[in-house]
C-alpha cells in the first residue's frame, strides 16, 4: 500500500504563492502517474495536475500558466508550485498515485490527507 504525506498548504493573499509537496513511500518511478486534485466546500473532488512516469505534466484549463508540477524521483516527491493565486483556487488539496503491484495487475489509487490551501485579504 502507497501512503503519500502532503505538506505546504496556508493562508495566502490574493496573487500570491504556495508549493505543495506531496512525498511518497513507494518509488516514484515505480508508479504510473502522480498528482494533485482539489475540493472546495460544496464541491466536487477535481484534478488539478498530474505527472507521469516520464515526466510528462498535464494541467487543467484554471490552472494553465499558473501552477507547476514538478517531481524528485530520488525523493519520491512531486511538488506544486501555484502561482498567481486567487479567491477560487481555495480547497482541500489531495495528492494522489496510480500504481500497479505487478506489471499485469490492475491501477491502484493512494491519496494523501489533504491540505487545506486559503487565497484570502
Amino acid at each position: 500500500q502507497v501512503q503519500l504525506v502532503e505538506s505546504g498548504g496556508g493562508l495566502v493573499q490574493p496573487g500570491g504563492s504556495l508549493r505543495l509537496s506531496c512525498a511518497s513511500s513507494k518509488n516514484f518511478f515505480s508508479m504510473d502517474a502522480m498528482g494533485f486534485y482539489r475540493q472546495a466546500p460544496g464541491n466536487q473532488r477535481e484534478l488539478v495536475a498530474t505527472i507521469s512516469r516520464a515526466g510528462d505534466a498535464v494541467y487543467v484549463d484554471f490552472v494553465k500558466g499558473r501552477f507547476t508540477i514538478s517531481r524528485d524521483g530520488a525523493k519520491n516527491t512531486v511538488y506544486l508550485q501555484m502561482n498567481s493565486l486567487n479567491a477560487e483556487d481555495t480547497a482541500v488539496y489531495y495528492c494522489n498515485a496510480r500504481y500497479r503491484v505487478s506489471p499485469v495487475s490492475r491501477l491502484y489509487e493512494a491519496w494523501g490527507q489533504g491540505t487545506q490551501v486559503t487565497v484570502s485579504s
